[in-house]
């Protein structure tokens, strides 16, 4: 899993989230694409990445309303181009997650 400039276009939620703070997606993944920590918007937080094998996907906070800490966990939503995608993406976030020192 790393960074990448693919285009999101097309990508959408399939259902996959997975628990997490700021923090951790910052550690395994570096500062979002995104970030607008006011709770005014959809979304606060938003990284675009891709899996080992090269699929796609977004992380993003969804209808939090509301300014999130940067070490609270709440759970993240997956986008992807399908199920199967944000899956492989599920996998390798939570990977990334337990080999995470506290």
């Amino acid at each position: 899993m790393r960074k990448t400039t693919q285009s999101i276009t097309g990508t959408s939620f399939h259902r996959h989230t997975f628990q997490a703070s700021v923090e951790d997606i910052i550690a395994i993944l570096g500062e979002p694409i995104w970030k607008d920590n006011t709770g005014e918007d959809k979304t606060n937080f938003e990284w675009i990445a891709e899996t080992e094998s090269g699929k796609v996907f977004t992380i993003y906070d969804w209808k939090e309303y509301r300014p999130i800490s940067q070490t609270e966990k709440i759970s993240w939503h997956i986008g992807g181009h399908s199920a199967m995608d944000t899956l492989e993406a599920l996998q390798e976030i939570e990977k990334a997650l337990g080999s995470l020192v506290k």
